[in-house]
């Protein structure tokens, strides 16, 4: 246990301090541009660290991942509580590396990269919660499919299949919510820079759709078979 809390640690802080980064980073200089840089980042980050630490704690790096992943009885409440702590511990950490690493001008700017909603686009704190329980549906979908599925014909490139997931979602939700569909991402800038607006925005839409998916996931796909190995019926069908 301890050595997956660590891996969730590390993986998560890498995720903020990369992804927020790149928004502390590039968010300044506006465009799409900057949009395309800014999903890059978080997508080439958590396919490789999912490559690199997923064989020890799973790579959830989640805390609305590890809640779906709960919800349908693949990991047990001690590894969802241990690991839930370590990725808002790991957000944190990666925060406060950012903060120590950019210059505060450009940290100043952007509340050290912590995602915010469009409200010059129309955007409301409502639309918000639901754009990011769509990407984040999206997100966990591809989470089981790839990883959590023992059939996933891809599982060996989980990690690549889910950092593309990333990317893209937050090329359509990037300028419009930050596109965190992760609450420790909002968590740990937030913490470190004490800038909460629509904090409960990423905690919200984040758990429905992680939930959605999942429950979705599983019961379409995963129950039947579950069934099937109780009682000892695989002939399929």
């Amino acid at each position: 246990m301890a050595q997956r809390a660590i891996a969730e640690f590390v993986g998560t802080m890498a995720l903020v301090f990369i992804g927020a980064g790149a928004v502390v980073v590039l968010g300044p200089l506006g465009g799409a541009g900057a949009i395309v840089g800014i999903a890059l980042a978080h997508g080439l980050v958590l396919a490789i660290f999912v490559s690199n630490l997923g064989h020890i704690s799973g790579g959830h790096f989640n805390p609305a991942g590890t809640t779906g992943i709960w919800v349908t009885g693949k990991i047990d409440n001690a590894r969802a509580f241990v690991y839930v702590v370590a990725q808002l511990a790991g957000g944190a950490g990666g925060a406060g590396l950012l903060a120590l690493a950019e210059p505060k001008t450009l940290s100043t700017q952007t509340n050290l990269g912590v995602p915010a909603i469009g409200h010059d686009l129309g955007m409301t704190a409502s639309r918000g919660v639901v754009l990011e329980a769509i990407l984040t549906f999206f997100l966990v979908f591809t989470v089981f499919a790839a990883a959590v599925d023992e059939r996933g014909v891809f599982r060996s490139l989980a990690g690549l299949t889910i950092g593309l997931v990333l990317a893209f979602d937050i090329l359509v939700g990037g300028a419009l919510t930050g596109g965190a569909m992760n609450p420790a991402r909002a968590f740990g800038p937030a913490l470190v820079s004490a800038h909460w607006t629509d904090f409960w925005v990423y905690v919200a839409g984040p758990l429905i759709g992680s939930i959605l998916a999942a429950g979705l996931y599983f019961l379409a796909f995963l129950r039947e078979r579950e069934a099937e190995a109780l009682t000892g019926d695989s002939s399929g069908g």
